[in-house]
């Protein structure tokens, strides 16, 4: 089945330099240290990052990022929690707002 995203891109992520170098080489540069062991294990990090990758619908991330839990020893369980965190947080975002458009009907009705 052909869809929009071609996974095979995420292989050629490294490559996107070709165009940008010194950019590119920015961004791998600070990406790794993002990663890097520090007050977070690299394994709390990539739990992390596959939930931010539910969040923003990034299917390349979710990949990447759900092959380095399992790599980093995560189980289906505590992948699927932290995805749920993320649906939690991305709803009640969503909901938060509602509070604007309460405000606006009041303020319409008055």
């Amino acid at each position: 089945m052909k869809t929009y995203y071609n996974p095979e891109d995420l292989k050629n992520f490294s490559k996107i330099g070709e165009f940008q170098k010194p950019l590119a080489d920015k961004f791998f540069d600070y990406y790794g240290e993002v990663f890097a062991e520090g007050a977070l294990t690299a394994r709390e990090k990539s739990l992390i990052a596959l939930a931010v990758a539910h969040a923003i619908q990034c299917p390349y991330c979710i990949d990447a990022y759900t092959t380095d839990t399992m790599e980093k020893g995560c189980d289906e369980e505590q992948m699927m929690e932290a995805v749920h965190v993320a649906a939690a947080i991305r709803g009640g975002a969503s909901l938060v707002h509602a509070t604007q458009m309460m405000n606006k009907v009041k303020e319409i009705s008055m």
